[in-house]
Formats: structure tokens, sequence, C-alpha cells
């Protein structure tokens, strides 16, 4: 199975927001070989305005499945009404999505109107009933907003999963999860949470700069990163991150 993996498009109706979510979808349909889904692992809107999620429809629509889930950015009823086509309501979107023969369990870990995540009990009681009802054999991911663990930047490690223990010990009860997936840093990284892969997803509207890097945490000038994984027969999870150049850059360049 090939997933592709974008984060944090923030998309808020300026020219640069447009057209940075439109150079990697662009990529992403020219694939010589499509991938079997996008996911979108959250702030999708940057201030939750209708017009803002009917934009991100426009833009993500694709040949491919597109999965996405909120993130603190985002607010459920616009994002349920203008985005999804549902009707508005308050409640977690959490929606399990069948790729290839593998479950991908897109959750809701916002908390309205804070940066932290949280995956409250109804989040965590629909996660252990949908693993829980698969097929055996079939291998998971999982992927929300917020990453569980230290990313050592004081920006996203103030926002991060609150109370990832819970989630830890849900995991501990199903091994068929190949890996957590999250996005909110706007820095590509792996780590490990619960003995499990932990990749964050690189951010489509400015890169992480970390604090080795300069004290200015937002680095726009970096062009739009994207992550691919490869999830294998054997359940091992391999992920190659990329970063998406301006057309005519990828030309000069023989891509």
């Amino acid at each position: 199975m090939l997933l592709a993996q974008i984060s944090d498009l923030h998309l808020d109706g300026s020219e640069r927001a447009t057209r940075r979510a439109t150079r990697v979808m662009e990529y992403l349909r020219a694939l010589p070989r499509p991938v079997d889904a996008l996911l979108v692992t959250g702030d999708i809107a940057d201030h939750a305005a209708e017009s803002e999620y009917e934009e991100a429809a426009r833009i993500l629509a694709a040949p491919f499945p597109v999965l996405p889930c909120p993130g603190n950015h985002d607010a459920r009823p616009a994002y349920r009404k203008a985005f999804l086509g549902e009707a508005p309501d308050t409640t977690p979107v959490n929606r399990v999505h069948h790729i290839a023969g593998t479950a991908v369990l897109m959750c809701d870990s916002t908390i309205p109107g804070r940066d932290e995540g949280r995956l409250g009990p109804e989040t965590l009681a629909w996660i252990d009933a949908t693993l829980g009802a698969l097929p055996a054999g079939v291998p998971a991911l999982i992927a929300f907003h917020q990453p569980p663990v230290e990313l050592h930047h004081p920006v996203p490690d103030a926002g991060r999963l609150e109370e990832p223990e819970h989630l830890a010990a849900l995991l501990a009860a199903h091994p068929r999860v190949a890996a957590v997936l999250t996005g909110h840093a706007h820095t590509a990284a792996a780590s490990t949470f619960a003995g499990l892969p932990l990749i964050v997803g690189p951010a489509v509207t400015w890169t992480l700069r970390m604090p080795w890097e300069g004290d200015r945490p937002a680095d726009r000038d970096q062009p739009p990163g994207l992550a691919f994984h490869v999830l294998g027969g054997d359940g091992r999870l391999t992920t190659h991150f990329r970063v998406v150049l301006p057309a005519a850059a990828r030309a000069r360049a023989g891509a």
C-alpha cells in the first residue's frame, strides 16, 4: 500500500496558501503511479471559515481517495458542513477507511478552542471498537493531528497530545496497528510511540525552524513538504519525505 500524507495547509484565502496547496496536489495527481490514498492530517483551514473549507474541497479533489482529519485550527461544524458535506455538529469527526487491505483510522484529537490535543473517551472507545471489529490479519494505521511525544521545540511541544498514556494502553491491546501518523508540528520527524513508529508529516504552509537553526520558528521560504508511506506485506512501514518545488524549478532539474 502506498499512501501520501500532507498536513497543515492553513488555507486562508490568500494567494500564497492557495498556490502552495495547489502545487502539492498537482504534483500528486501527476505521479506516474497514483497513490492508493492521500492522508490530510489537520489544520486544513486557518480560521475555520466555511469559505476556506469550500476552497479546500476544490483543491483536494483527486482521482484517489482523500482521507482527512481535523486539526486545532479547524472547527467541527464548519468542517463537517463545508468540507465533508454533512450536517454541522460538534461531535468528534472519526472515520475508518479500508485502503488496499489496510484499515486507516483518521481520528479527531482536537479540543475546541485549544492548541493542545486529546483523544477523548468517545474517540478512544471508537478506536478500540473499530480495531476490535477488524478481521484477523488486517493491519491498521492510526492518524490524528497533535503528536503524542516531545519533538524538542517549544512551539509544537506546548500543543502536543495530552494524556497519551490512554492511547498507548489501547495500542498495546491491538498489535495489528503498524504505525501512528500525525501532523501539527510543521516539521518532518520520525520517532516512536508505544513501541510503534511515529511519523510526523511536514507542513504545506511553512516549515518549523528548530532551535539550533535560528530563533524565528516559521521558515516561510522552504517549499511545501509531503510524505510517502509504504506498508509492506511484512507489516513494516517505510516513509520517504519530499519537498515540492514549483513546476518550472522541477523542469530545470529534469524532474
